[in-house]
């Protein structure tokens, strides 16, 4: 596996781009990232910083959970149809409880072991002796995480390749648990990309909406939770207290790139501010293959924001931002004029990442129309 450099730290600690006229990575005071981007085109990594650290997984060991249940299951890896329908759930819509069943039904921590052994995987170890349910907090690096996407496209048997990455292609912009997972890759780059998000520590959620999430049975258990994770005390080199946002996936046509980033945020952080966080420093990343969406990004300001699929108050509600999230605005238009004292507005401003609407009161910017937007 060629790779290249890691990128040099500047003398404030941030990392400047490997070649010289490469961008810094955009990593917020206070946030912990580990990075790796792996151009499967040439073979080489374009971006690695802290890339064999270890985080706790969060949900992205759910990939490893999915691989180690269809190991066995050839030549055609079928599934009986409640079986499928739980693992697709687990997988696109990041459910808890079809995790925990797994967990439990297959060996918990054995699942870690079996996966490592038999992707040479060097980073990635179970959870602690003292939270053997806990499969969130599996501790996972970048680059272990490039090797476990390398395997699914380039060593999986075909009818696994097809199931997971399917699964991964078709990730709802809703989790069961209420939270939002357009964070990062999703957020950042236009489509074809598959995605397998991770966040825990963030308590509970019921916020996110979306007609067309697979449903699935909500979480209610904190020790496994990938999205409610409270603090233990585990491995000496796992974080288990910080907030973690993490993004994993393939990018561009014939999943050209591969992106793994693991972001760890203090535990003041709200989601709105990881999500943001998170992208900033995705949007840095040298992604080749990637199409960057049109637009100008935005703060927001306020909670329940709600995302509406015209520009009034009564068209529907698509769902609601994560409150203070930064959002990619394409253009605007006149409508309703609404009021939160003491802001008056009439312009209303097209988010595509939601395929909808949200008033200009809660764009951050001084003027009701927002400077360099372009007229829908």
């Amino acid at each position: 596996m060629a790779v290249v450099p890691a990128r040099a730290a500047g003398p404030d600690g941030v990392p400047r781009g490997t070649p010289a006229a490469a961008t810094a990575l955009d990593i917020p005071p206070g946030v912990t990232a580990g990075v790796a981007v792996f151009d499967r085109q040439t073979g080489a990594f374009t971006e690695q910083h802290n890339a064999r650290t270890r985080f706790r997984s969060a949900s992205v060991v759910k990939l490893l959970i999915a691989l180690d249940h269809l190991w066995n299951r050839g030549p055609d890896y079928t599934l009986p149809a409640d079986d499928r329908a739980r693992l697709d759930t687990m997988l696109r819509a990041s459910d808890d409880a079809s995790a925990s069943y797994y967990w439990s039904r297959n060996g918990g921590g054995a699942i870690v072991d079996r996966m490592v052994s038999r992707l040479g995987l060097a980073d990635t170890a179970g959870p602690p002796a003292g939270h053997p349910g806990a499969w969130g907090y599996t501790a996972l690096s970048a680059a272990d995480t490039v090797r476990i996407y390398r395997y699914l496209l380039d060593g999986a048997p075909e009818p696994v390749r097809t199931l997971v990455m399917g699964d991964l292609r078709q990730s709802t912009r809703c989790g069961t648990d209420g939270f939002d997972q357009r964070f990062g890759i999703p957020a950042s780059f236009e489509r074809p990309w598959a995605v397998k998000q991770g966040w825990s520590g963030f308590g509970d959620s019921d916020d996110c909406t979306d007609t067309a999430a697979v449903t699935g049975a909500r979480s209610g258990s904190p020790a496994p939770s990938a999205a409610g994770a409270r603090a233990a005390v585990g491995a000496d080199d796992v974080d288990l207290t910080q907030r973690a946002l993490h993004t994993t996936g393939t990018v561009g046509a014939a999943d050209r790139s591969i992106v793994a980033v693991y972001t760890l945020q203090p535990t003041s952080t709200s989601f709105g501010a990881a999500y943001t966080h998170l992208g900033r420093l995705v949007r840095s990343l040298d992604v080749p293959g990637a199409v960057r969406p049109a637009g100008t990004w935005f703060g927001t300001w306020g909670s329940d924001v709600r995302v509406r699929a015209g520009t009034t108050t009564s068209a529907t509600a698509l769902t609601e931002l994560p409150a203070g999230v930064e959002v990619l605005i394409r253009c605007q238009k006149q409508g309703q004029r609404v009021e939160v004292p003491p802001y008056v507005n009439d312009w209303w401003a097209y988010l595509p990442l939601y395929g909808g609407y949200v008033t200009n009161i809660y764009v951050r910017s001084p003027d009701n129309r927002l400077p360099d937007v372009p007229l829908c």
